[in-house]
């Protein structure tokens, strides 16, 4: 129970700070002297520190805390088709560092050498202090059993069944987190950005693929082995292109980059970037706006789907291809409005936020994060590190 309570004033501290002892009890329905005990555990460690007077509501004024941002610092790793992109962050979430690595074959050995070159190189290069590094959070595409550290499928590298967490633990001596990398997005949306605060709300992206984090009644929904949330996957038409994955009419065959650019190419027989592809769309030359119309209008369709089995009240549209704009934006919208059942469209907000490859580096950092302020009573079983931010050697806990 004092565990409980200790992440439970540290996670209201970071979220209101400068808060006073007093605010945080009343807040948390603790007694003064519980939260007094235990935000002197929290200075001592130097997790939390004392900051200027309040103001006085009659007799002495009270003592202002805040979180010690860089008591602590994680490293976030996105895993691409041919590089490994790292940042080094503190304690929220603010990047601290970047390092970028590359490598030469697909096996998981040389994947995971190259995560491990990435910790280490960042670690040198903020002179990160021993002990001070809390953990490591990776995201990469595909089905991602996070619960056992497991790729089960990765469509770049037709992994199955890698176990991609233990395999960087016994390398690093770290705690070690890995999911989808949209997971980690939405992770990182719920702690630090658009969904903060927000119970019901979806994190779209749509780049290179489509991908999809839900999180219901405050947390992330996994499914039963990591699978939830292959929104690019759901078939639109059995008869459409045929997607990466083998099957016709997907969604992502029909709405990713790659699906705009054949599309684009058919109708002109000019090879086009999707930033030349936006970037046309933005002049109005008629074929480019054709083309991201009748994405959006697709792309809209299927959000009303997600809204009738889902009724979130939030979706936050991310990745590379949401810097299309309003080319694609307006008719997605208009979609999204005519297909939702009843009023739920009008009870979910739409929030548009462009994600490159630092902002999934970063999400992957909040995958140790949200491990750092969850309650021990809402730890993830099976994660490969502790739930509470402890500032002992933390290595330790590497392994369970």
């Amino acid at each position: 129970m004092r565990a409980i309570n200790r992440n439970l004033v540290l996670t209201l501290i970071k979220a209101r700070e400068p808060v006073s002892r007093a605010d945080v009890a009343r807040a948390l329905g603790l007694s003064p002297a519980t939260v007094t005990e235990i935000v002197k555990d929290l200075v001592s460690s130097r997790l939390v520190i004392e900051g200027a007077a309040g103001p006085s509501a009659g007799g002495r004024p009270p003592i202002l805390l805040s979180l010690r941002h860089d008591a602590g610092f994680v490293v976030g790793v996105k895993i691409t088709e041919r590089r490994v992109v790292a940042a080094l962050t503190d304690l929220d979430a603010n990047p601290r560092a970047r390092h970028d690595e590359s490598f030469a074959g697909r096996s998981p050995e040389s994947v995971v050498a190259a995560v491990e070159r990435s910790v280490r190189a960042l670690s040198r290069a903020a002179r990160v202090p021993a002990g001070r590094l809390v953990g490591v959070g990776v995201g990469l595409a595909g089905i991602i059993d996070g619960l056992a550290g497991v790729c089960r499928y990765s469509p770049f590298f037709k992994w199955r069944d890698v176990p991609l967490r233990d395999a960087l633990a016994d390398r690093l001596d770290l705690p070690i987190y890995v999911d989808n990398d949209v997971n980690t997005l939405a992770i990182a949306e719920q702690w630090f950005g658009a969904g903060r605060g927000i119970d019901h709300f979806l994190t779209v992206t749509t780049g290179r693929g489509v991908g999809l984090g839900i999180v219901l009644n405050g947390h992330l929904y996994r499914g039963a082995n990591g699978g939830a949330g292959e929104f690019g996957h759901t078939v639109i038409d059995p008869a459409g292109p045929r997607c990466a994955c083998g099957k016709r009419g997907c969604l992502e065959a029909l709405v990713a980059e790659p699906a705009l650019l054949r599309e684009y190419h058919a109708r002109t027989g000019r090879t086009e970037t999707a930033a030349g592809l936006y970037e046309r769309a933005r002049q109005r030359e008629r074929a480019a706006t054709s083309v991201l119309a009748a994405a959006g209008e697709t792309f809209g369709l299927a959000l009303a789907n997600l809204v009738n089995v889902l009724n979130p009240s939030r979706i936050i549209l991310s990745g590379e291809g949401a810097a299309a704009g309003e080319p694609l934006l307006a008719p997605l919208r208009r979609a999204l409005q005519a297909h939702a059942f009843a009023d739920l469209a009008r009870a979910v907000e739409l929030v548009v936020a462009t994600a490159g490859d630092d902002e999934w580096a970063r999400g992957a950092a909040s995958l140790v994060l949200g491990e750092v302020y969850r309650p021990p009573v809402y730890a993830s079983v099976g994660h490969n590190g502790p739930a509470l931010f402890e500032v002992a050697p933390v290595a330790a806990a590497s392994r369970r």
